[in-house]
């Protein structure tokens, strides 16, 4: 059985995922076996599945790009549902360009999953040589959210002022119902709806 919901990526059967960067900590999870596999260059790209974080986390930690889409906009079907308001798949890969050429191929409209929609739009990205005219917005409650490392805050810091020497206006923005509330609201909907996904597995 493959552990999901985790954040190290531990198999029963064939014991935890490693980093490829340093094989004595975790890749991440839940989706920590691709981000590994990408990291490592054992596959080009991957996907992920994401309730609360299991593409984002992992491909922080191991370094490479991953995307959890707007509701809606890929396909579930084929999984198996945890929290179905809250599962997203999305894609993994060594930088943004690919990120986006692999969205757009498994985005849209499915008629398998009555969830999705069509989308109208190609995803492309411009060749630039600079970030003059982007806006970056830098949440003021997450600076100051409990538990962040201060090695986290200064490779965030550094990150925003190699965006400002590039031509980025960074600003700070608010967040305050997002932090507050974000966390409560996903251990309400996402257990609520395990019970019911998973109940046609073991009979519960």
């Amino acid at each position: 059985m493959i552990r999901r919901l985790g954040s190290s990526t531990e198999n029963s059967a064939y014991g935890p995922s490693r980093n490829p960067w340093d094989p004595s900590r975790v890749p991440g999870g839940s989706s920590g076996g691709s981000t590994a596999a990408v990291a490592a260059g054992l596959a080009p790209w991957a996907l992920g599945s994401d309730t609360g974080g299991s593409i984002k986390q992992p491909a922080a930690l191991c370094g490479v790009v991953g995307l959890r889409p707007t509701y809606g906009t890929v396909s579930r079907y084929g999984i198996v549902a945890f929290a179905s308001s809250l599962d997203q798949i999305g894609p993994i890969t060594k930088t943004v360009r690919d990120c986006a050429r692999l969205y757009q191929i498994i985005a849209g409209r499915d008629p398998c999953d009555t969830t999705t929609v069509e989308l109208s739009e190609q995803v492309e990205l411009p060749e630039a040589e600079d970030l003059k005219g982007l806006r970056i917005g830098v949440p003021k409650e997450l600076n100051e959210a409990e538990g962040i490392e201060p090695g986290v805050t200064e490779q965030v810091e550094k990150t925003l002022g190699l965006a400002r020497d590039l031509g980025a206006e960074i600003g700070e923005c608010r967040l305050p119902r997002s932090v507050e509330y974000g966390l409560p609201c996903y251990y309400l909907i996402a257990p609520s709806e395990a019970s019911s996904n998973l109940a046609r597995y073991d009979g519960v």
